[in-house]
């Protein structure tokens, strides 16, 4: 019990120093105004909401309605985040022997006046309009108009109405939740068709509702044409499926005839994103769109694994495979599950580089271009542990294991540059410098991960213009198991 209690104050200091870590307020940019402004953290200039919507290519993220931005409006420094879910001793203990249900967390903020859900619904919107984004992709996990997931996607859809008619709200049923799994299809029809009268709810040109379901395989093909034909002969709306499969090979033909696009959930690990041209190819061959799954990485204490992301690699790689294979839609898988270790959304651990990099990659799928480097960057992104490290001290008794087929685990320190010329890049690794010639353009370079501090800085003809220092330590001795990799930007401060 001592080591258990140890363990969740020291939790609560770490998470009090993460906290402490101004994360830039992010504001969208006006449908038809240029999002490039001399402050911009992005190392390119955003082209314009409406220039980004003009394209026939959709990016959406995944949105976990269990994390909102905030669960009881408390400052962060002692809100239900930090005392429940990042604290080993939270939650009465139930998380105690995994090291706490989370390793990071939404963004900082203070309390809010007023109706402060809808204020973070708006928040969230608005970030995400701000970088590029067309709309979230919103799982479903309980309709009934009681549940706090529920109140929550109606907050949601409220908030995009509020902040921008032009953002869309993808319905994904969650087909492993077992209040949806419960549903009839006419049940689920009739739990649907009042979510779909919002405007911001998405529907084709034509007027289909898109509809995609989460591991769709768990229904028959006949269930959801059961599904769609009471959608369409009870309520009058027609549907657009775009089932989302876990294993997308093996259950595909079997939705070919329903369906009007495919998706799966993907990988985590640069090794396993082969597939995706195979993918789009046989999804345009049957006539279907294809939304193609984009990641970060992948770790989860309490399911007791993780997936070996390799720094920024796993993103990139994603990225470059959807571009490059011509996917129509990408999902970025996701935006706030932050149990899994897959947040998009800003973060302590983050502080909203994800999502620039986000914003680089999907400015090329919809513009077909590269946007031009403006601004000298640095992306750094690092553990704050050796992989293999299993914490003694803190009472932590069940540990994450690499998941069967993941990239081979590393130890090592990224710095992703976005250079306007050559230059010279000083990396600070484990507190040692060491300087290294980059080339105009986008460039990772890799290190060993070492104890201590890590930063890097870019150097011009002598003169320093950007630079910045992780504020994540990395130490032989952690109080939990923490296998994320943490990430900061020069642009960000």
């Amino acid at each position: 019990m001592l080591l258990t209690a140890l363990a969740g104050i020291l939790a609560v200091g770490l998470v009090a120093a993460w906290l402490s870590r101004p994360v830039p307020t992010v504001t969208a940019a006006k449908s038809g105004a240029t999002a490039a402004a001399a402050a911009s953290p992005l190392p390119f200039d955003l082209p314009s909401t409406a220039t980004l919507r003009a394209s026939g290519k959709l990016v959406f993220a995944h949105y976990f309605t269990p994390y909102p931005r905030s669960l009881d409006n408390k400052d962060a420094s002692a809100d239900y985040y930090t005392r429940n879910y990042l604290n080993p001793a939270g939650e009465g203990g139930i998380h105690a022997a995994y090291g706490g249900l989370l390793r990071d967390r939404p963004a900082a903020r203070a309390p809010l006046t007023g109706d402060y859900q809808l204020a973070d619904m708006e928040y969230e919107v608005r970030t995400a309009i701000a970088a590029g984004l067309d709309g979230f992709t919103v799982d479903l996990l309980n309709l009934d108009p009681s549940s706090a997931h529920r109140k929550r996607v109606d907050l949601l859809i409220k908030a995009a109405q509020a902040v921008d008619p032009g953002f869309k709200i993808v319905l994904m049923p969650d087909m492993t939740a077992t209040q949806i799994k419960a549903y009839t299809p006419a049940g689920l029809a009739a739990a649907l068709a009042g979510l779909a009268a919002s405007p911001n709810v998405y529907r084709l040109a034509d007027g289909r509702l898109v509809l995609s379901p989460f591991k769709a395989e768990n229904q028959t093909a006949d269930w959801y044409t059961q599904l769609t034909t009471a959608l369409s002969s009870t309520y009058g709306i027609k549907t657009a499926l775009v089932p989302v499969f876990l294993n997308f090979g093996a259950n595909y033909a079997k939705y070919s005839a329903i369906s009007y696009g495919f998706s799966n959930w993907g990988n985590r690990s640069p090794n396993l994103q082969g597939g995706v041209a195979g993918n789009v190819s046989t999804s345009h061959t049957a006539g279907k769109i294809w939304m193609q799954p984009v990641a970060v990485q992948d770790e989860r204490p309490d399911q007791k694994i993780y997936d070996e992301a390799g720094n920024t690699e796993n993103l990139r790689t994603t990225w470059q495979n959807a571009i490059s294979a011509g996917t129509d839609w990408v999902q970025l898988t996701t935006w706030n599950d932050f149990s899994e270790g897959t947040q998009f959304a800003p973060s302590p651990h983050n502080g909203g580089a994800y999502l620039d990099l986000a914003s680089y990659y999907l400015t090329r799928l919809k513009t077909g271009a590269w946007p031009a480097i403006v601004r000298d960057t640095a992306y750094v992104s690092h553990r704050t542990q050796l992989a293999a490290t299993k914490p003694t001290a803190g009472g932590q008794t069940a540990f994450m294991v690499p998941r069967s087929g993941t990239t081979t685990p590393r130890d090592t320190v990224e710095v992703l540059s976005f250079l306007k010329a050559a230059a010279t890049v000083r990396a600070t690794v484990g507190g040692t410098a060491t300087d290294y010639a980059a080339a105009a353009g986008v460039q990772a370079k890799l290190f060993p991960l070492a104890f201590g501090a890590n930063g890097a800085a870019i150097v011009r003809s002598g003169t320093t213009v950007a630079s910045v220092a992780s504020p994540f330590t990395v130490t032989a001795t952690p109080t939990v198991q923490d296998l994320q990799y943490s990430i900061v930007s020069s642009g960000r401060g």
